[in-house]
């Protein structure tokens, strides 16, 4: 083997790589580390010194190369600590964790002890510094106000972090350092470095390694054995298989779970739920599911680590995609900057002050105070499916392990490893009885004593044999004598486990149980995920190359086949990082071997099918219980009871006699030649040397097959949409440039969201348009756009907080807008011109008479800050981009927002996303692209808040309402709620009035009470525009309101479309898109009314098959969501609606016009026909019909005398409509039809081609309308008003 690194061959397979040591460099001194948030002001104790990585052992391992920036920063997060003999001194544990760019870990045990300082030196320079630091101060007592307080928010975050720190209580302290009198003391850290987290192996091991430095008697070996022992000679546990090996006094356990278990995690997750409470940690990971962003916060780094390290593991099957810092060290404070989801912890002082901790964004972060047991959410995010049961049963689990299952438990006071309060009993027995249980340790115990004792204990006859003598007084010495001796090695039994042991198995199981509870849901949530995976690409190579066009998943017909409460969290959840990571691994087993979650997970499913044989209880909402804890827990229990590898014994090294000398209290300098090379061969490096072998056969063929490794990681890359890059920071000295080109990977990576995030957004839209107009199939539902409009403000909030400087309260966009509005208002004064410099919309012929909306920024946020239903900036904010998304003006405001370079430069440092001219374009263009599509995300969102509207009454002759004489009045009707009936004033053509959301506008009541002389009016339309989002609304009427006049109404219900604007007009949005078409099948097929209206009379097929398509539609209606079906009158009673359609139908052949008569209507024909079979019923024609005939024309007879009765003036026609809506509702249309039909009325009012008279045509007809009996129509109030049946 060489000498900087182990063979190749054992790559895998050791349990340690490296062995490090981190403290102060006695040759460098004393070196302040600027980048830790350096506070002069403070005493020179309390400062923060650069550390230095002092050793690592082996040099280097060519599979995991030793990062020592990385190292360094993270075994002593704030640098160098120093102490006197009047300060705590207590040792400290902690773990972290470093992310490489491919998502692979590797992770960090550190024993951080104090160690006197030997070096005059450093003891002066310490001095010194003191008595520069009283000078200071002294002068410091006359207040001046010389220093100004930085601006930045990551400046006042580090200022405020240092702060924190608690008056110093020792009146010493007050007097500073002094060498003469003091004794200084000076962090150190031991590290273990290693490929998996057997975070309670590392912990022990360190812990009798500080214990062998700081006994009064030197350890049996010289710690170069043990150390050496642990990098080489201690293998990593096979999956399912438990080791032991050997400390400096103890053996040490660990087990490793098979490969049909979950994961290793060896992280207390009792201790993360008992620090944030069970429904806190559920929410913090319900956040971390929606990849928000989530900062934990405690003064303990192992506090950070575990719960970190417990939500993460809670993920199965999943894995968080993002950065991942658990421990942040103080010189990265910038990356809390990132405008990427993250998952980082940070340290706060004791005492620290929540308020005062100014964080760069906050809408949409979480921050979990670990320390006080408190959690702050983002607003609305939606809740875990059946949190309730769900907490329940883990409140459960962890009673049945005595852990309080409350929702903040009580602070509880630390006790650090090492420290007097923890000490195991077993630490503090004679020196003597020690020494002699090391020499048993070190492998000194007879083989066959050990298996005499093995066979002993085994034997149950034997056992109660023992038990009985004991109850008689005798002992069996021998026996007992055995078992001491083997106790002294860690025992095999049961009842021999040391309490630390009983403890960590007692862990071990509460762990797995609670993971258990937590896979069990996703097991349940994703049984048939399988189904809605999209396998479309023949190979691993074109599926790569077109990962990011191709559709993986199919997400609609998921959601659809999901409970309804769960709907709300998996729309978000299946738009994540970490799912389309989930997805694209299940796509790739096709071709590669399985990603070991994604294996186990498929596992459990199949398992669950085995006994489940996919029942109806996978789709339902209600709540299955997990049914695997007490095997779980048993198989942990098995493998630590029965150990089934012991590693070798630590044992004397080829070492220089009179080297590694003991000290007391100091770590000695370890001899680098035998700590840097392994031993040439041991029983497992043959093991992995072939594994290994195998390895690079196979992937030598799968080079030789397909694609280059390295161009394949690039391409998965780039298939991510945010490249794997940004998992941790680079831990190194920070220079300006590494900072900028982090940065510069942000701005990138946020540009690439955009991008993806509005080709989604439209693509969805345009899907469903399609879909509406009668092509292919609906592929978004709306809680799908709502989750991708939240994802979109997300973003924006995200980008608007990068490279933030100035910030007021929680929304980085917010306050930016707030920024602009103050000089907006300000210059407005300074003119003294109310004129807004903000192109006005020009007026189009669709909008005739209508006045133009003019387009402001600051006036569509006074409407946002008038909504006393919005309290919080984040709120207020998202509002504004709904209403902006809804009026197609987001791009234009976002770009006039950003054209005050002045409030931007003053807001953002120069790295920001908003400062890079070309990014800022692009981002603007991609928004710009969202305007070709119809968004009613703040209308149907913000259903309470009053609205402005704007009433106009368009009528045909000029001087139609200036003349007449009656008292007209408006009612307008929404998908929400109707405005009620309002009087419009008399000679007025145009009225504002305030009234709550009515939704999209869906129809208007309009008529007058005929009072008068000059009592007609003809009206061509009304108009009607929400003043707030600036929709206008078009009723066309076209016909007379008035007695005597057209079919004698005085009231009419008019049927809404939305006014498309034209193209030149939305020329002031900054859209260059041509206007949007009419459907194509609209226009392919003539419209029916148009015909009718333009004189030229529809044939036969045509009104045929205009019925045809009006069913159709309100067949499509009922299939959709019903959050999601729009309008049924438009359908009923709109252009190309079933009634226009039958009107047309009873047209046909009508004998109306009659020379020198009045006009006839088909109600005329239809009371005509009532009253001949009243008239027949009186004289006892129809006794002879058959039952049901007789209560059918009962029905008809009813129908039409409640509509001729009632007290509004409708008109025929709107009496014809309303009978044919009140048969369509009642299911009475296909059986009144014959009746009308048989009645000897038709051949005195139909001509002989009529379609009334054409018996194949009405059976078809019958046919079409029975279809509609399957689906519950309902009207709406403003068409059966005042009907009495």
């Amino acid at each position: 083997m060489s000498g900087s690194s182990a063979a190749p061959g054992t790559a895998p397979c050791r349990f340690a790589h490296y062995f490090a040591i981190c403290g102060i460099d006695t040759d460098t001194g004393l070196e302040p580390d600027e980048l830790a948030g350096e506070n002069l002001e403070q005493s020179p104790l309390k400062r923060t010194f650069k550390s230095k990585v002092l050793a690592h052992y082996p040099e280097n391992v060519e599979w995991n190369p030793f990062d020592q920036d990385a190292v360094n920063m993270l075994c002593m997060p704030k640098g160098l600590s120093f102490r006197t003999q009047a300060d705590q001194r207590d040792p400290q544990f902690h773990s972290f964790i470093i992310t490489k760019e491919d998502g692979s870990r590797t992770y960090g045990f550190v024993h951080t002890f104090y160690e006197e300082v030997t070096s005059p030196q450093i003891c002066s320079a310490m001095q010194t510094l003191h008595l520069m630091h009283n000078a200071q101060s002294a002068t410091a007592k006359n207040p001046s106000s010389a220093s100004s307080s930085s601006s930045s928010s990551m400046d006042s975050l580090a200022s405020s972090l240092d702060e924190a720190e608690p008056p110093t209580s020792s009146s010493q302290r007050a007097g500073g350092y002094d060498s003469s009198r003091d004794t200084l003391y000076v962090s150190k850290a031991m590290c273990l470095i290693t490929p998996m987290p057997f975070m309670h192996a590392c912990r022990r091991f360190l812990l009798q390694l500080h214990r062998a430095v700081t006994s009064a008697t030197a350890p049996p070996l010289p710690l170069e054995s043990y150390v050496h022992n642990i990098l080489y000679e201690v293998p990593l546990p096979a999956p399912g298989r438990s080791l032991k090996f050997h400390g400096v006094y103890e053996p040490i356990v660990c087990q490793r779970p098979g490969l049909g278990e979950l994961q290793l995690a060896d992280f207390p997750l009792a201790e993360a739920f008992s620090l944030l409470g069970v429904e806190n940690l559920v929410q913090v990971f319900t956040c971390t599911l929606l990849e928000m962003q989530i900062l934990l916060y405690s003064h303990d780094y192992q506090r950070l680590m575990t719960v970190a390290e417990g939500i993460t593991t809670l993920l199965f099957p999943f894995q968080w995609q993002h950065v991942y810092v658990p421990i942040l060290p103080a010189s990265l404070l910038y990356f809390l900057d990132a405008p990427v989801p993250y998952l980082m912890g940070l340290q706060s002082k004791e005492g620290a002050d929540r308020s005062k901790l100014e964080l760069p964004q906050e809408a949409n972060l979480c921050f979990v105070d670990i320390d006080n047991h408190y959690i702050e959410l983002p607003e609305d995010f939606p809740q875990f499916p059946n949190k309730a049961e769900f907490i329940q049963e883990l409140s459960e689990v962890l009673l049945s392990f005595n852990v309080s299952a409350n929702t903040g438990a009580p602070p509880r006071t630390r006790t650090s490893p090492g420290s007097a309060p923890c000490t195991p009993a077993r630490e503090r027995r004679p020196v003597a009885l020690r020494q002699l249980e090391d020499d048993g340790r070190n492998g000194n115990l007879a083989g066959e004593d050990l298996a005499l004792l093995q066979l002993l204990q085994g034997n149950p006859t034997l056992e109660r044999l023992q038990a009985l003598t004991k109850r008689t007084g005798v002992t069996v010495a021998r026996v007992d004598a055995l078992r001491a001796g083997v106790r002294a090695q860690g025992s095999q039994g049961p009842a021999a486990r040391t309490a630390a042991e009983e403890e960590e198995l007692r862990n071990a199981k509460l762990n797995v149980q609670l993971r258990e509870v937590f896979a069990s849901r996703f097991t349940t949530m994703f049984a048939d995920y399988e189904a809605f995976v999209i396998q479309s690409a023949p190979d691993l190579e074109s599926w790569l190359t077109n990962r990011e066009q191709m559709h993986n998943f199919d997400k609609a017909s998921f959601l659809s086949d999901q409970p309804e409460p769960y709907l709300p969290f998996l729309s978000h959840f299946i738009e994540t990082q970490m799912f389309a990571t989930f997805v694209d691994n299940k796509i790739m087993s096709q071709w590669e071997e399985k990603e070991p979650l994604l294996r186990v997970f498929d596992g459990r499913i199949d398992k669950a099918r085995l006994y489940n044989v996919r029942a109806p209880s996978l789709r339902s909402s209600s709540y299955q219980r997990c049914s695997i804890l007490k095997e779980s827990a048993q198989a942990i229990e098995q493998r630590l009871m029965k150990i089934d590898h012991t590693a070798i014994h630590p044992h004397l090294l080829d070492m220089k006699i009179g080297q590694g000398k003991y000290e007391q209290g100091f770590f000695p300098k370890l001899q680098a030649d035998v700590l840097n090379t392994g031993p040439t061969s041991n029983k497992w490096s043959h093991r992995t040397a072939t594994a290994q072998r195998r390895k690079d056969r196979h992937r030598q063929q799968t080079e030789h097959l397909g694609l280059d490794n390295d161009l394949k990681e690039k391409y998965m890359q780039e298939a991510r949409s945010l490249g794997k890059n940004l998992r941790q920071p680079k831990l190194s000295d920070l220079s300006p440039a590494v900072i900028a080109q982090t940065n510069w990977k942000f701005v990138e990576g946020l540009l690439k969201e955009c991008r993806m995030k509005t080709k989604r957004m439209l693509v969805e839209k345009m899907g469903r348009e399609a879909v509406e107009l009668g092509h292919g199939e609906a592929n978004i539902n709306g809680l799908e756009e709502n989750t991708l409009i939240a994802s979109l403000c997300d973003l924006l909030e995200r980008i608007w907080s990068h490279g933030l400087q100035v910030k007021q309260g929680k929304s980085a966009l917010w306050s930016h807008l707030l920024h602009y509005q103050a000089r907006e208002e300000k210059l407005q004064q300074q003119a003294e011109s109310p004129v807004s410099n903000v192109p006005e919309r020009r007026k189009s012929d669709c909008c005739l008479a209508m006045p133009s909306l003019r387009v402001s920024l600051t006036q569509d946020m006074r409407h946002i800050q008038s909504m006393s239903e919005i309290k919080t900036d984040v709120g207020r904010a998202r509002a504004w981009i709904r209403l902006s998304l809804e009026k197609k003006l987001l791009s234009q405001h976002l770009k006039q927002l950003l054209s005050r370079h002045a409030v931007t430069r003053k807001l953002y440092k120069r790295y920001a996303f908003l400062r890079s001219e070309e990014e800022k374009e692009q981002f603007l263009f991609h928004l710009l692209s969202l305007n070709t599509v119809d968004y009613f995300c703040f209308t149907s969102v913000f259903t309470t808040i009053m609205i402005p509207y704007r009433v106009i009454i368009i009528p045909i002759k000029k001087l139609s309402n200036a003349m007449t004489t009656s008292n007209p009045w408006v009612c307008v009707s929404g998908e929400l709620r109707d405005s009620g009936v309002m009087q419009i004033p008399k000679n007025v053509l145009e009225m504002t009035f305030d009234c709550q959301n009515l939704g999209k506008l869906t129809t208007v009541q309009l008529g007058h009470d005929n009072a008068g002389l000059l009592a007609k009016w003809l009206v061509d339309c009304v108009m009607v525009r929400n003043e707030i989002t600036g929709h206008t609304y078009r009723f066309p009427c076209g016909r007379w309101l008035g007695k005597g006049v057209d079919d004698g109404s005085l009231e009419r219900v008019l049927i809404g479309e939305l006014a498309v604007p034209s193209g030149e007009e939305d020329s002031g949005r900054g859209c260059g898109t041509p206007p949007l078409q009419r459907s194509p099948s609209q226009a392919r097929r003539i419209s029916i009314t148009s015909l009718s209206g333009r004189g030229s009379k529809p044939t036969s097929a045509q009104i045929q098959e205009a019925i045809g398509e009006a069913v159709i539609n309100i067949i499509k209606h009922f299939h959709k969501p019903e959050k999601e079906r729009g309008s049924l009158t438009v359908l009923l009673c709109g252009e190309n609606s079933l009634v226009a359609a039958l009107e047309q139908f009873f047209h046909f052949g009508f004998k109306a016009a009659r020379l020198f008569q009045k006009t006839v209507f088909v109600w005329d024909f239809v009371e005509k026909a009532v009253a001949y079979m009243e008239s027949a019923d009186q004289m006892g024609d129809l006794q002879e019909t058959v039952e049901p005939l007789g209560m059918t024309c009962q029905s008809l007879c009813r129908y039409v005398n409640a509509i001729n009765s009632t007290s509004r003036n409708i008109g025929k026609d709107g009496k014809f409509q309303l009978l044919v809506c009140l048969g369509a509702r009642d299911r009475l249309l296909p059986q009144w039809l014959p009746l009308l039909v048989e009645c000897p009325v038709i051949p005195r009012m139909y001509e002989e081609t009529a379609l009334l008279r054409d018996r194949a045509s009405v059976n078809a007809l019958i046919g079409v309308l029975e279809t509609l009996h399957d689906f519950p129509v309902t009207l709406e109030a403003s068409l059966v008003k005042g009907i009495d049946l």
